[in-house]
């Protein structure tokens, strides 16, 4: 069997093994694999100049993976302070115990500035206090 092919059907295999154990670096390997395939079927450079070119290929793929992933996190993701701040809410549930609000699509405990908040009330939240929010009544 020719190598560029067994490269190239070795990166097939671990991209479809990326579709069972998803997990994203398996991705890098297999496209560092066929493109190692593709390099040998034009220039055919030996095995250990084709090893170097697998680990220059999927070093590439993993920094540019590891670029796009940083760039796509918002800014505000684990920081309840900066992301919650002013934003709106419905009062899931309101009992002796306190209140829940949802945002977005979770849902947090809250402490109302002013009582009278029933289930269904549209909220502001003006502040946060550890996981806690701090609520009024939108106006």
């Amino acid at each position: 069997m020719e190598p560029w092919l067994i490269w190239v059907l070795a990166g097939l295999v671990l991209l479809g093994a990326e579709l069972v154990l998803p997990g994203a670096f398996l991705l890098w390997a297999g496209l560092a694999a066929v493109g190692t395939g593709l390099v040998w079927l034009v220039a055919a450079p030996g095995f250990p100049l084709s090893v170097v070119i697998f680990v220059v290929l999927m070093a590439a793929g993993v920094a540019v993976g590891l670029r796009r992933r940083r760039a796509q996190r918002p800014a505000w993701l684990n920081t309840p302070e900066s992301g919650l701040a002013g934003r709106e809410g419905v009062v899931v549930s309101a009992s002796a115990t306190g209140l829940r609000v949802r945002i977005g699509d979770s849902d947090w405990a809250a402490q109302a500035e002013a009582g009278g908040l029933r289930a269904g009330d549209t909220v502001r939240v003006v502040g946060v206090e550890g996981t806690v929010l701090r609520v009024r009544a939108a106006a």
